[in-house]
């Protein structure tokens, strides 16, 4: 008989994936994964950094580019100031 390893799949947890935001939006420029991995305040493995990035990626708040990483959502809110602000056609 022979063992069979089973790799489980670790999720991140939820103060993980608020820094990583955080980290993000206060960026306010185009991080490579390298660099966020230097500017947050505790280690992530990469394998779960990933799993986060991909996570923020389908809720459209980043976007992930060639380049790399940069933080793309604006509340209703803040979206509201700019079109009273704007110039209309």
């Amino acid at each position: 008989m022979k063992a069979v390893q089973v790799q489980i799949m670790h999720s991140p947890t939820l103060n993980t994936v608020v820094m990583v935001e955080s980290v993000l939006q206060k960026a306010k420029e185009i991080l490579k994964i390298s660099e966020l991995k230097r500017r947050l305040p505790k280690k992530v493995m990469h394998s779960t950094l990933i799993q986060i990035l991909d996570y923020l990626q389908g809720s459209g708040k980043i976007l992930i580019t060639t380049k790399g990483v940069v933080w793309i959502y604006r509340p209703s809110t803040e979206l509201e100031k700019l079109k009273a602000g704007g110039l209309e056609l």
